[in-house]
């Protein structure tokens, strides 16, 4: 099998490049000028007031929200990405329809756009620093960028994509979305902003939308707006039930779940927040899912890191299935799980994640010999990339899973704590034990094989 070990150096190395890139990137967010991300050194935490956008900011809003820059005049980035469902899929579709005529389908289910814009750091591939280190050990795992297989690095590139994509607003060119903008009730308001002659060049034009676009997500409050009851207990505002308490200590043990070496569930060194995630890759081997049209192509595979949308690193087959590890606030308000939205409810998600390997007849087909076919959504020589080595993924057939039906119940309980909105009831009653969630700089050691990352960040 081939492994990304985890070395020391490699992870400091990993840890370094990502925060020197998420602060380089801080300079242009504080301009407003072509930002790429926000400040990823400063903390995240419940905002004391609602800050007026920026004149860019909410001309990025309106656009944001209109469908005439569809082709069919019906589908704004608001409509996958709702406000009203924390930024991600307002239904439990697979994949959401789009084109000329809202009749083409998706080949991935919307991720969330809420809080990891401001704090995702750029594509980062750290390799061994020598030829010895690279004949003794594998690379180490990539991490960062936009999208579920991050190809892009800054938000007005992947706001682009789906204005052209064929299957989302299906626009021909350029000059077709220059067009619309050029008759859209805010094109006075873009003409004051960027100039006069903003509509000349129609590339320019599209353009600045999209860097209008990314102000907006960045600067409105409501992509991050750490509310959850998750930040309260952070803020001494609120405590957990039992029941949250329990699901807590599941998903923190790295002999159980184990889910905490992923989603980050510490504050950062800096006091920040935790996202959830590690903007890091890997590979769970999710089934195949019947519901999306791609797939009735039995030589169709989305690979993830190569192929068939990004095709930049498609080169490397140990990236084959590796999709990023995606936030989990507010991840009880959805209604579809995954890259490929084969899950559509949270508690069978959790129950594929735990039974996976103990029970895959639950999750998999068979063969005509009537042998499970694990890990079907892959190529069969690219399965080797799926992780088998951390918890609890390493188990047998027929084996203990790590959590039983009361336990999901638990972890439920506490990913529900993430959901943004949480208003106190009550004070913590007096003399209430809070839950000491540890400050980290460093990162978490994991074992890893070729499908997501050694190295755990904050």
């Amino acid at each position: 099998m081939t492994v990304f070990h985890a070395r020391q150096a490699a992870r400091r190395a990993v840890a370094t490049a990502l925060a020197a890139g998420a602060t380089a990137l801080a300079a242009l967010a504080a301009s407003g000028i072509g930002a790429a991300h926000a400040q990823s050194s400063s903390p995240g935490s419940p905002a004391q007031s609602q800050p007026a956008l920026s004149d860019v900011a909410s001309l990025g809003k309106l656009i944001f929200n209109d469908p005439s820059l569809s082709a069919s005049g019906r589908m704004s980035c608001a409509s996958c990405h709702s406000p009203a469902h924390a930024y991600g899929p307002p239904n439990g579709l697979a994949a959401q329809p789009g084109g000329a005529d809202l009749h083409a389908q998706g080949t991935r289910a919307v991720p969330t756009l809420g809080y990891v814009l401001n704090r995702t750091p750029v594509w980062t591939h750290v390799q061994a620093a020598s030829v010895f280190e690279r004949l003794t050990d594998a690379d180490s795992p990539p991490a960062g960028g936009f999208a579920w297989d991050g190809r892009y690095n800054t938000l007005h590139d992947q706001a682009l994509f789906p204005l052209f994509n064929p299957n989302e607003m299906a626009n021909r060119d350029s000059a077709q979305v220059a067009a619309k903008l050029e008759r859209a009730p805010y094109a006075a308001r873009f003409k004051q902003l960027f100039g006069e002659t903003i509509f000349v060049s129609k590339d320019a034009a599209v353009h600045q939308a999209m860097q209008a676009v990314e102000r907006f997500e960045l600067e409105e409050p409501g992509f991050h707006s750490y509310t959850s009851k998750f930040d309260a207990v952070l803020e001494r505002k609120a405590e957990f039930t039992a029941s949250e308490m329990r699901g807590k200590k599941l998903f923190d043990d790295p002999n159980g779940g184990n889910c905490a070496s992923c989603h980050i569930d510490q504050v950062g060194a800096n006091g920040a927040h935790p996202l959830f995630t590690d903007y890091q890759f890997e590979a769970l081997g999710v089934p195949r899912n019947p519901e999306l049209r791609a797939n009735r192509d039995p030589k169709y595979f989305d690979k993830g890191l190569c192929g068939p949308v990004r095709t930049d690193v498609s080169s490397n087959k140990n990236y084959c299935g590796l999709f990023k590890t995606p936030t989990l606030r507010n991840v009880a308000t959805r209604e579809v799980f995954f890259h490929n939205g084969r899950f559509h409810t949270l508690r069978d998600a959790l129950r594929f994640y735990v039974e996976r390997d103990t029970n895959p007849e639950k999750w998999y087909p068979k063969d005509r010999h009537g042998h499970v076919v694990k890990f079907d959504d892959l190529p069969a020589a690219e399965r080797v990339n799926v992780d088998t080595v951390d918890e609890p993924l390493t188990r047998k057939p027929g084996g203990k899973p790590a959590w039983n039906a009361r336990d999901i119940d638990d972890v439920i309980a506490f990913l529900k704590t993430l959901d943004d909105g949480y208003l106190p009831t009550n004070p913590p009653t007096a003399g209430a034990r809070f839950v000491k969630i540890s400050t980290t700089s460093a990162p978490i050691k994991r074992q890893s094989n070729g499908n997501e990352a050694a190295m755990k960040r904050q």
